[in-house]
């Protein structure tokens, strides 16, 4: 059953490690250290030379930043007036590609997908910045797994695999989208990821953007 969706806005990338480090300076209750272990577990931030201070490079900055919990990634979004987006605006977006926005039939989007996941995680991330998709939101696939508001009210059926288990901000626009497909493996792993976590759990694979909610005109 299609489901609506309302109008949003979504980050045009992840946020980055450079911008995260903006966020705790001015946030310290935020840094490493700091912040309860009720919020974030002990890998919070772990790959930090500090608990305010990244790793020097050319592209430190711009990678997108990870081992950062639920609680973390939502103080982040808030503090730009936005939050996470939930689980049907994340698909929602990430289902066009360069020039369509819903590839989710052509069987080479969707192995090119699978192929990302299906390789070991890199060492070390590359920046935000990719390819844009239909929306001109970029890296969605490809780079990291991402946190999304409603992430613990997902979950997978015994016989899911049989019948399928639902620095810009750039308009992703409303419309209807089903997301149920049993090809769908991709957003199945995503659910699985998701729905494996607690709030306070970080990885060195998932990070985050934010969404907004795009106000209807008053009459």
């Amino acid at each position: 059953v299609p489901v609506r969706i309302a109008p949003f806005q979504l980050r045009e990338s992840p946020v980055s490690i450079g911008e995260f480090r903006d966020f705790v300076i001015a946030n310290p209750q935020w840094q490493r250290g700091q912040t309860p272990s009720i919020f974030a577990d002990v890998r919070y931030l772990a790959d930090w030379p500090a608990a305010d201070r990244i790793e020097s490079g050319p592209d430190a900055a711009r990678r997108p930043v990870t081992n950062v919990s639920w609680f973390a990634a939502e103080a982040f979004c808030e503090s730009e007036h936005a939050r996470l987006p939930t689980w049907l605006e994340w698909e929602y977006a990430a289902a066009a590609d360069e020039t369509r926005r819903d590839a989710r039939n052509d069987p080479a989007w969707r192995r090119r997908i699978l192929g990302w996941y299906e390789r070991p995680a890199n060492s070390v991330l590359p920046p935000v910045g990719g390819a844009a998709n239909a929306y001109g939101v970029r890296d969605l696939h490809g780079v990291v797994w991402e946190w999304v508001d409603d992430f613990n009210a997902l979950f997978i059926a015994g016989d899911s695999r049989t019948q399928g288990d639902p620095d810009l901000l750039k308009f992703c626009g409303a419309g209807a989208i089903s997301i149920v497909d049993r090809d769908s493996y991709a957003v199945l792993m995503r659910i699985a990821l998701l729905s494996s976590l607690s709030a306070a759990d970080t990885t060195r694979t998932l990070g985050f953007r934010c969404a907004r909610p795009i106000e209807a005109p008053r009459p």
